[in-house]
């Protein structure tokens, strides 16, 4: 018996809900993931289980901020306000100011 295995093209609803997805997590949607409807399901499926990114996420808590205001303190500079809307970045600043 041949396996013959043949790949059956994504629908339009599909890549339409892939996109969304891809927008809400902020995240790519691979191109060869959009041919196969197959890949494509395993993907949505993966994504849907995650949780969607939001603007609060990207901020620092408010333990990084006090830190970080209590280093400036000492230091005698001040915390640059890009810091306070990004939590990475105020990782970096309290970690250069240790």
């Amino acid at each position: 018996m041949e396996s013959n295995s043949f790949a059956l093209p994504a629908t339009p609803k599909q890549i339409a809900y892939a996109r969304a997805l891809a927008f809400r997590n902020q995240t790519l949607l691979p191109w060869d993931v959009q041919q196969d409807m197959r890949s494509l399901s395993a993907w949505i499926e993966a994504q849907a289980r995650l949780k969607p990114v939001s603007e609060f996420d990207r901020r620092p808590t408010s333990k990084q901020v006090a830190f970080a205001e209590k280093l400036a303190r000492i230091k005698r500079r001040a915390v640059p306000d890009e810091c306070f809307r990004d939590k990475g970045l105020m990782s970096k600043w309290i970690d250069g100011n240790k």
